[in-house]
């Protein structure tokens, strides 16, 4: 059985034991669940499980965050006099390599508001990429890859 199965078992058990079906008694059972199988990692053997899951959690807060972050700087451009977008097209070269990777970084991209994603070459190694605010190109690649594609890569992938 795989951890994450494990650990969907271990909330049910845990909702049956408590009697309240319920989506916060669910969520406590998951988190118990998870809490159990990290600390019996050593007694059932090597597990990629425990990391994974919390690479995609902070896949997923890094992503809510960058959501607030470039709604606001969005907003602020659309509804200040002065505008600072400075827009561009930049062709990031990608290190995930896996369908599931490349297709989550590419919709994450296009889901931040200020990024759209455009074309994926045919060798999959680049993402061609809208960018709103691109007045230093590098330096919004280099962000984009060790934020967004890195958190992808250690949640997708399994490396950190």
């Amino acid at each position: 059985m795989t951890g994450f199965g494990l650990n969907l078992l271990l909330a049910i058990a845990w909702v049956a034991l408590t009697e309240s079906v319920t989506l916060a008694n669910l969520v406590i059972g998951f988190v118990l669940g998870y809490a159990v199988l990290w600390l019996v990692r050593p007694i059932l053997g090597p597990s990629r499980y425990p990391d994974r899951a919390l690479a995609w959690i902070r896949l997923v807060l890094f992503f809510f965050y960058e959501l607030v972050v470039s709604s606001v700087a969005v907003a602020v451009d659309i509804l200040t006099p002065r505008h600072r977008a400075e827009p561009a097209i930049i062709d990031m070269p990608l290190d995930v390599r896996s369908d599931a990777g490349i297709l989550l970084v590419t919709n994450l991209i296009s889901l931040t508001p200020g990024t759209l994603s455009l074309d994926i070459s045919e060798d999959r190694r680049t993402l061609r990429i809208h960018a709103m605010f691109a007045r230093d190109p590098e330096a919004l690649v280099r962000d984009l890859k060790q934020g967004m594609e890195a958190k992808v890569i250690a949640a997708v992938e399994g490396e950190t």
